[in-house]
């Protein structure tokens, strides 16, 4: 792989195309929003960009590519129109791979009438130069050598890539996040707690546990020497309970209106720029920080 094709570049492409460039590769970017590149150049500051190069056609960027990262907006109709245009100008062994946050492989494919094969999700997170993890998701057609090319590709770049057994809409990560939102938006719909408590308790409660180890680890640890057996002993009947009593939640207009006024309250005075700046910085040194320690997993 030397050279990758970042199809869209907005929020997602950009920080792609910035990991790309960061490790020697030639990038060939395309967005047909206007004034793109000029975005583009401007979100890749400090970056050398004497591998960038910006084309007018996702056509042409595919044409040029050992591999596709595409980043167009959630909907199959577009995706679908997208990956025809992809399908078309890529060679047969190039993997194109989506960043779809939700979306099914095997419904993406269907754009896909020449090559459906060659289709799978390589789903990041933001900003996807900084945080390692990459779900790669095949579809019903995916070949399994195009999961190991993807993930290899992945991996090389200094991803830390999971691959799925199978398609679920969210993927992994999502639908956990999703879960833990259901949760949270009905804690603040039924007046238990504010946004800002709400984020206070993940922030400075289990989520610095999470940073380190995920769920089922951290769970491990917290049963001392009885470990993940003794956590499910005596504390399995209660969290049966609460997950009886976790709320049903809709997005009503109203709960959206209180959510977007909590998050400006906690927010208040905060520059927002300043703010990613600061999350930016933290990531990069508990990302240095997890990988001085080898007994991490």
């Amino acid at each position: 792989m030397s050279t990758v094709a970042v199809v869209g570049t907005g929020v997602i492409g950009a920080s792609w195309a910035k990991l790309f460039l960061a490790h020697g590769l030639d990038v060939v970017a395309t967005d047909p929003a206007p004034g793109a590149e000029e975005q583009l150049r401007g979100a890749l500051e400090g970056t050398p960009l004497d591998r960038l190069r910006f084309v007018a056609d996702a056509g042409e960027a595919a044409a040029a590519a050992d591999f596709v990262q595409e980043n167009g907006p959630e909907r199959e109709d577009v995706k679908h129109a997208l990956f025809a245009v992809l399908d078309e100008a890529a060679r047969p062994d190039v993997v194109l791979a989506s960043s779809s946050s939700g979306l099914l492989p095997s419904a993406i494919a269907r754009g896909c009438p020449r090559h459906p094969e060659r289709v799978v999700i390589g789903h990041p997170f933001n900003p996807p130069h900084l945080i390692p993890l990459v779900e790669v998701v095949p579809g019903r057609d995916t070949a399994p050598e195009v999961v190991d090319r993807a993930v290899d590709f992945y991996a090389s770049v200094g991803k830390r890539p999971i691959r799925l057994a199978r398609e679920v809409p969210g993927h992994i990560a999502n639908r956990l996040q999703a879960a833990l939102w259901q949760e949270a938006y009905s804690l603040v719909e039924r007046g238990v707690a504010t946004v800002a408590d709400i984020d206070t308790a993940i922030a400075y409660g289990p989520g610095l546990r999470w940073a380190v180890l995920g769920p089922f680890v951290n769970q491990h640890l917290s049963g001392g020497a009885g470990g993940l057996a003794h956590v499910l002993a005596h504390l399995g009947p209660p969290t049966e309970e609460w997950w009886r009593d976790l709320g049903r939640v809709h997005l009503t207009p109203e709960l959206a209106e209180t959510l977007v006024a909590g998050v400006d309250a906690e927010l208040a005075g905060t520059d927002q720029q300043s703010l990613v700046a600061a999350r930016d910085a933290v990531l990069g040194r508990l990302l240095a920080a997890k990988a001085a320690q080898p007994d991490l997993p």
